[in-house]
């Protein structure tokens, strides 16, 4: 293990989970456990998000190929309206102190921009455009029975595998 300088200056030996929660988005460490039965809400939940992206068109190849040609400004249409929903329920959690479900408080931490973002979205956006898919929509086209969307599925994987195999040497 290396020692990692953390951002109050002081120095200390981590776990490789810690280093990897310094770069992520969220880290959910709650202490609360859900029971079997609880997580189906979860399932439905997915269900119902899939069932919307199939209504929407959003699993649709010929959408993401118009998209990716400018054909089209449906899918821009979508990406930006989840972004200002988005947007909207980050200002109300933040302004009216909501908390999660289970009564934890939800808490977002600023990160700062480095390059390797610019590379991974290149390569996220050129897997997309030419596979028609992305990592959300992916189990729907399988659940509307696209199964050689399974490959796709099988390489996100293992390029997902393969950026934590190689992640220390990647650019962040």
């Amino acid at each position: 293990m290396e020692n990692v300088k953390i951002q109050n200056d002081a120095t200390a030996t981590l776990s490789d989970y810690e280093k990897r929660s310094l770069d992520t988005m969220c880290v959910n460490d709650s202490e609360k456990q859900e029971s079997s039965f609880g997580l189906l809400k979860y399932a439905l939940v997915g269900m119902i998000f899939g069932a919307v992206f199939v209504k929407a068109e959003i699993i649709s190849w010929f959408r993401i190929q118009e998209m990716f040609r400018l054909q089209s400004f449906h899918m821009y249409g979508v990406i930006g309206t989840a972004v200002v929903v988005g947007a909207i329920s980050v200002w109300i959690i933040k302004r009216f102190n909501i908390k999660a479900w289970t009564g934890e408080a939800i808490e977002f931490h600023d990160k700062k921009f480095n390059k390797g973002q610019i590379i991974g979205g290149t390569i996220f956006g050129l897997g997309w455009a030419l596979t028609g898919a992305c990592p959300g929509p992916l189990f729907a086209q399988i659940g509307t029975g696209a199964l050689v969307v399974g490959i796709t599925l099988l390489s996100a994987i293992a390029g997902t595998w393969v950026y934590g195999y190689l992640r220390e040497k990647l650019p962040h």
